[in-house]
Formats: structure tokens, C-alpha cells, sequence
């Protein structure tokens, strides 16, 4: 938990409080000022709340690329046993998605051939 959520989460009871105690006395000041104490304490809660957010996330992300790295010719050898199996299952269609592959990086591998610049004639 962040110190950020538990500042946050006290603010918002105080300003809870003040409010109530101006909503008793009839003191729109205090009333008032209480308000905005409970909406700066929900407003820095919040922001501890996207700070652990970031944080879980930034781990999570750490966890996945560090169990990836440590099973890497695990998971290569598995993805090369699918592919293999999927051309021995249709032929065919590997052979026209290889041709297709090898089309497109033809296509943007090559370049449009240059054209002469303008020629200026002069009528005069």
C-alpha cells in the first residue's frame, strides 16, 4: 500500500468529519472547507491507487519477460514443433502463405524506378 493512499484515505475521513461538524453548526465555511479536504484526500488516494496500479503492472510485466527468458528454448522448441506439424498437416497452404510472405517483402523491398526530372522548353 502506498503512503500516498493512506494520507489520501485520512484526509478524506477528516474532511468527512469537518463537513458534518459544519453541516451541525450551520457554518457554510466550515462546511465548505471540509468538502474540499474530502475531495484533495479522494484525489491523492486515487493517485496511490495508480501509483500501486503502475507498480503491480511494471512487476507483472518483470515476472512474464523473466519466466520467458529463463524458458526460451523451451518455448522455441515448442513453437518450431507447432509450425512443423502445421505444414505436415497442410502442405498446400504453408506453400502459399511462405509465397504470399515472400510477395510482400518483395514488394517493399523494391523501390519505384526514378523518373528523368522535367525537361523545360522554352516557347519564346
Amino acid at each position: 500500500m502506498d503512503k500516498d493512499r493512506i494520507a489520501g484515505s485520512a484526509k478524506d475521513f477528516v474532511g468527512k468529519a469537518e463537513s458534518a461538524v459544519g453541516d451541525m453548526a450551520g457554518d457554510a465555511k466550515t462546511q465548505a472547507a471540509g468538502r474540499a479536504r474530502e475531495a484533495a484526500g479522494t484525489v491523492q488516494n486515487l493517485y496511490g491507487q495508480a501509483k500501486d496500479a503502475a507498480r503491480d503492472a511494471g512487476e507483472a510485466a518483470v515476472s512474464y519477460a523473466r519466466d520467458a527468458y529463463e524458458n526460451r528454448g523451451e518455448t522455441f522448441r515448442d513453437g518450431s514443433q507447432a509450425v512443423a506439424k502445421s505444414v505436415r498437416d497442410n502442405p498446400l497452404g504453408a506453400l502459399l502463405i511462405a509465397g504470399g510472405i515472400g510477395f510482400a517483402l518483395a514488394m517493399l523491398m523494391t523501390r519505384q524506378p526514378r523518373r528523368p526530372p522535367p525537361r523545360w522548353r522554352y516557347y519564346g
